[in-house]
């Protein structure tokens, strides 16, 4: 059999240290990046399925963003009629929630504006409920150029369905679904990051801790 390649020069490439590939603009970073948690308030979150876990998912997004610098914004709705935020996410956020009346969070341009400012372009999307707030906001975003992200294992809706058909609908138009640990890691980015042991440990975490 004959060598194609003369001198084997293909076989024998080699790439030096300093080499390397982009890192993708598909994902997160925390110069690029926020957290957008909506709506996690007393009487809304006590209807909606697997609200433990969901809850649970939101409060260790929030931690990893705190440790690792990822801007924090927050939402409720209709406040004076279904409540304040729950105190184990409100007391781990800095800025106050905005309240709203409208169901899509682009209504409160504040939040907008702080984007903007912070030369943030890809939102991270919790809370509830999934077929209302959270997808009203993620489409308005799209439509907004933003690149929009959805931790699914941190929405929820009262009703399964609701929740399926959601998720469904963001994804046809071009919202990227993930979960609580991917985005974790994909904010931390590498393993020597000092922060990285904090991220390791907010992972490995369970819900009945």
């Amino acid at each position: 059999m004959t060598n194609d390649y003369p001198n084997n020069s293909i076989a024998n490439v080699t790439y030096s240290s300093t080499d390397s590939l982009l890192h993708s603009p598909m994902l997160m970073q925390s110069k690029d990046t926020a957290l957008l948690i909506i709506d996690v308030q007393e009487r809304l979150i006590q209807a909606v399925d697997d609200q433990k876990q969901i809850v649970w998912n939101i409060r260790r997004l929030i931690d990893a963003a705190n440790v690792l610098c990822i801007e924090i914004a927050s939402t409720e709705q209709y406040p004076q009629r279904l409540g304040d935020t729950i105190e184990i996410i409100a007391e781990r956020i800095v800025h106050k929630p905005c309240p709203k009346m409208s169901f899509s969070c682009v209504g409160c341009a504040e939040i907008l504006q702080q984007f903007r400012d912070s030369g943030i372009r890809k939102i991270l999307l919790c809370g509830i409920e999934a077929h209302v707030c959270v997808l009203q906001t993620a489409l308005d975003l799209i439509s907004n150029d933003y690149q929009v992200f959805v931790a699914v294992d941190a929405i929820g809706s009262r009703r399964r369905i609701d929740y399926e058909f959601a998720l469904r609908r963001m994804e046809s138009v071009g919202v990227t679904l993930t979960t609580t640990e991917s985005v974790m890691f994909e904010w931390c980015h590498r393993a020597d990051r000092v922060e990285f042991k904090t991220i390791s440990n907010l992972a490995k975490e369970s819900l009945s801790e």
